[in-house]
């Protein structure tokens, strides 16, 4: 069994994000799974909270499901043209201590996704994210892009995903990172 982990970078509860990893979830290929955990409950990292409290329990629980898994699946939003400040900060906590990076990021497979209301999808952020997947050793997928715009027009209002094409698309896109994860 592959198992990934997709995380959202939106907190909303009707987060497009969050939707496009649910349906991700039902679109995998045969023997995949994918457990959709979320960055609620992460405090703001804080160095000085760091060296008085360590790590913070939501912290330790994200960084051992990211440790377990085959495969990232990072669905972020973009704002102000770059990543979620949420997503970065769950991120950036789960890279500490230092000495734990290794475990948590190094050379693990990572994909993204991203939908948004506007015209141009998550672009910007999905670029932005790249320098991070650098420094923390991760093997980024870059073999299918996978930004959805006008994304209030392919879900409902309960977050399922309405649109064929979009359907397609992600399907594609899950089987291939699936394809990368498995190498």
């Amino acid at each position: 069994m592959t198992r990934l982990l997709g995380i959202s970078g939106s907190l909303r509860a009707g987060s497009y994000n969050t939707a496009l990893l649910h349906a991700a979830a039902e679109l995998l290929p045969t023997g995949v799974e994918l457990e959709v955990a979320t960055v609620h409950g992460i405090p703001l990292y804080d160095g000085d909270a760091e060296e008085k409290d360590g790590i913070p329990a939501a912290v330790e629980a994200l960084k051992d499901k990211l440790a377990a898994c085959d495969g990232l699946v990072l669905c972020t939003p973009e704002y102000n043209h770059s990543v979620p400040g949420v997503l970065k900060n769950a991120i950036d906590w789960m890279s500490r201590p230092g000495a734990d990076k290794e475990r948590v990021f190094g050379g693990r497979p990572v994909a993204l996704l991203g939908a948004s209301p506007s015209g141009f999808g998550t672009v910007l952020a999905q670029n932005a994210w790249l320098p991070v997947f650098r420094i923390l050793g991760m093997r980024y997928w870059c073999g299918r892009e996978l930004m959805v715009s006008g994304a209030h027009k392919v879900f409902d209002d309960q977050g399922k995903l309405q649109d064929e094409t979009v359907r397609d698309l992600l399907r594609k896109h899950m089987a291939g990172f699936t394809d990368f994860v498995r190498g």
